[in-house]
């Protein structure tokens, strides 16, 4: 009832009687006011004017259930939430969700993660209140090698997310760190469980610095948010839903090809590795390559220094640029 009410005062500019959301959820008038007490107490400013109703005047920067579903333009991706004031890692409660028959497209939001965790295992930093944790799971119909392709599509639905939400010109530097002014933005990771021949569940987990001003001297020089980049606080709720209904394109896009050839187009003109020299990190050693896209799987096509083409596969190997981190 409560994120009802929320889209209703949201997608209004006039002021909406008790009466009206009444009628329009079939209520009565005291639960309509307790929801708007317990949307009071959560930080939103309503003003309440005799015989013309309730008006939403101010949203803060909340991220809950309610104001994350109330922003959902989805049809099944984030159309169910699981919410945590704090959390191990989003990533962890997806698994746990897939293992408990949780539906496809459900999607895992914290406000804090304790455990937060990168490619190989890094350590991801998670403040409250600032950052966008989230994990979408997934139950697809493809075989086992073919998810991580799912990483790249949820990239390349992040960087359009923050494009239509901010303004900022994000990049991915292959295959799914998201990047603004040559630092990283945001890491997305891909877990699975699978049989030999078919996927139980997927889940892919995002972690963008939204509204961080600052970052430990540790990671300053790599790592930005979306405030310090574009100079304003941004909507955590707002890009989420953004994210949500990019992805739910993008994914339909790859389902019906089962791989990337309706999407690497749009992906090779967000790469910030295309068209330049790149430092290709192997287990067993170290080159330089130019780096030409990504193919229909994923891949990263590279010319080498001895003019051979080489598709890298993501895993274990790892890009960089010959000057830096991108």
């Amino acid at each position: 009832m409560k994120t009802k009410i929320l889209r209703a005062l949201r997608e209004s500019s006039e002021y909406i009687s008790g009466q009206h959301l009444c009628d329009q959820f079939q209520v009565s008038r005291t639960a309509v006011w307790k929801a708007i007490e317990q949307l009071k107490r959560e930080g939103y400013h309503i003003e309440a004017v005799r015989s013309k109703g309730y008006r939403l005047i101010e949203s803060p920067d909340i991220i809950s259930r309610a104001e994350i579903k109330s922003m959902m333009e989805t049809r099944w991706a984030g159309q169910e939430v699981c919410y945590y004031d704090k959390t191990d890692s989003t990533n962890i409660q997806a698994k746990l969700g897939g293992e408990n028959g949780a539906a496809h497209g459900t999607l895992f939001v914290a406000d804090r993660q304790e455990a937060g965790r990168g490619r190989r295992g890094r350590s991801w930093e998670s403040p409250r209140g600032v950052c966008i944790y989230m994990t979408i799971l997934l139950r697809p119909d493809i075989e086992p090698s073919k998810a991580p392709m799912l990483t790249l599509v949820m990239a390349l639905s992040v960087a359009e997310g923050i494009r239509e939400q901010t303004g900022l010109a994000a990049e991915i530097k292959w295959p799914n760190d998201i990047i603004l002014n040559k630092k990283k933005v945001c890491g997305i990771l891909t877990e699975m469980s699978t049989e030999i021949e078919y996927i139980n569940y997927v889940v892919t987990g995002v972690g963008i610095n939204t509204n961080q001003e600052r970052f430990s001297e540790e990671i300053k020089e790599r790592a930005t948010s979306l405030f310090i980049e574009g100079g304003s606080c941004v909507s955590r709720s707002r890009l989420i839903a953004s994210v949500m209904k990019r992805y739910e394109e993008n994914y339909g896009t790859f389902m019906r090809t089962k791989d990337l050839s309706g999407l690497y187009e749009r992906y090779n003109s967000l790469l910030v590795n295309l068209n330049r020299d790149v430092r290709i990190l192997e287990t067993q050693g170290e080159y330089e390559a130019y780096a030409r896209g990504i193919n229909k799987k994923g891949e990263l096509i590279v010319t080498t220094a001895d003019g051979k083409e080489k598709h890298i596969f993501a895993g274990e190997v790892s890009v960089r640029g010959i000057y830096g981190y991108v």
